[in-house]
């Protein structure tokens, strides 16, 4: 199966905007206003959402180094593995671009069962948790468990809605940072 990358965005904003690559201060500002409008769905992060969202991106790119990942960026931009119509709803103006999986270097691109907070937050037992893959392993746990997309849409069945894909370097996805319509 030929599997692609979606990526979600506000339209007004533009695609791959990292809230994690800007000045800390800045960064907490941005997450102030995003909290400040109720009608998106960052406006429901919490006060330290910056600082644990680098903790987390921290872990996880050292997990992904360890694995034989070679991230040349810090911080990631984020994708999905598979079409998540849900996250559309994360946004007032929703746009979405959508690349092949296969032009992205297995060393450039990890991925976590689930959104990297809940994967490395949530304490359930469940094997996937606090683990980052490699795009051969992640296959592997498709196989396992299938696509969350598809068993848990809606959420019922815990906090793992899609499989997240980390994107370690701007070869790809480069040309569409920040692009507006």
């Amino acid at each position: 199966m030929r599997y692609r990358l979606y990526h979600y965005f506000e339209t007004g904003q533009g695609p791959f905007r990292n809230l994690s690559s800007l000045p800390l201060e800045e960064a907490r500002q941005v997450s102030a206003r995003l909290r400040s409008d109720g009608g998106v769905f960052a406006s429901r992060r919490s006060v330290d959402y910056v600082e644990i969202r680098r903790e987390l991106e921290g872990k996880a790119r050292d997990s992904f180094i360890a694995k034989g990942g070679r991230p040349l960026k810090r911080y990631p931009h984020y994708m999905t593995l598979g079409e998540c119509e849900w996250l559309r709803e994360w946004y007032k103006h929703s746009g979405r671009i959508v690349i092949e999986l296969d032009r992205f270097k297995e060393e450039a691109v990890s991925f976590t069962y689930g959104d990297l907070f809940p994967t490395m937050r949530y304490k359930d037992g469940k094997p996937y948790r606090e683990q980052v893959y490699t795009k051969s392993e992640i296959m592997e746990l498709i196989l396992t468990y299938g696509l969350p997309q598809q068993w848990n849409g809606d959420g019922s069945k815990g906090p793992e809605r899609y499989i997240e894909a980390q994107i370690w370097d701007d070869e790809i996805i480069g040309p569409l940072i920040g692009q507006k319509d």
